[in-house]
């Protein structure tokens, strides 16, 4: 929670089922401005699905989500977009035909339409900004580099950069150290750490290392719910979380 306890989303009772299956069950979660969660848990827990129901992909069955006092959860993926949510995928989606310096420039415009973007390059991001936010994501020495040309890394660096650019309060990120080598985990990690207080941070991982180094407060969800939230440590000793991750490794293999 934040230093101010204000709550910036808070999901209540929240469900969602697919075909009679219960993806999602009676979830309650609640975030802080400027926090920086780590949501983790058993593969088919439902953490991706609860991120789709918070950026509207998916629309819940039953229950209430609540956005900076807003109630969301029955409005449209765009809107809640336009309400100052984020979303990076696993999966990145950046122009790779394009160099990074154009990606970001569409990335901080709001028109609509790549060709009206390119058009407009002069007056979608001044320069100054456009280089900050290079700097912050590592990708100052690549800027005219084509996003093709990047390394995994770079490419999900460069997708969370145009994420930042559009300054959403509150950013979904799913896996996103997934496929990256050891030296690109760390260098998220030391990202993550700078966004936090910024923005808002909803992080759906596996790598136990990467969450180390960044978590502060943990959900652990279990079969479509909330199973324990806390320190690393306090959710390390939790037998009920040792129990759920049984078959799976171990937690440290999440």
């Amino acid at each position: 929670m934040s230093d101010d306890g204000e709550i910036q989303l808070a999901l209540n009772d929240v469900s969602v089922s697919f075909g009679g299956f219960v993806a999602v069950a009676g979830l309650d979660l609640a975030v802080g401005k400027g926090e920086l969660r780590c949501l983790i848990g058993p593969n088919g827990a439902g953490k991706t699905t609860a991120l789709d129901l918070i950026c509207g992909k998916t629309q819940a069955t039953s229950g209430e989500i609540r956005f900076e006092g807003r109630s969301i959860d029955k409005l449209k993926e765009y809107e809640i977009a336009r309400a100052g949510i984020g979303r990076k995928f696993q999966v990145p989606s950046v122009f790779r035909e394009l160099t990074v310096r154009e990606n970001l420039h569409i990335g901080q415009s709001r028109q609509t339409g790549v060709l009206a973007n390119l058009v407009r390059f002069g007056g979608s991001m001044d320069d100054d900004e456009l280089e900050r936010l290079a700097e912050l994501v590592g990708l100052s020495d690549a800027l005219d580099s084509a996003a093709a040309h990047l390394s995994h890394g770079q490419t999900q660096w460069l997708e969370i950069a145009l994420i930042l650019a559009q300054d959403p309060a509150l950013i979904l990120m799913d896996e996103p150290t997934a496929g990256m080598t050891g030296q690109e985990t760390g260098k998220t990690a030391e990202l993550f750490n700078r966004l936090r207080g910024q923005h808002t941070l909803i992080v759906v991982e596996h790598d136990m290392g990467f969450v180390r180094d960044i978590a502060e407060t943990i959900s652990v969800m279990h079969q479509g719910k909330l199973l324990a939230e806390g320190s690393l440590k306090e959710i390390s000793s939790d037998p009920q979380v040792r129990e759920a991750y049984l078959g799976s490794g171990g937690i440290g293999h999440a």
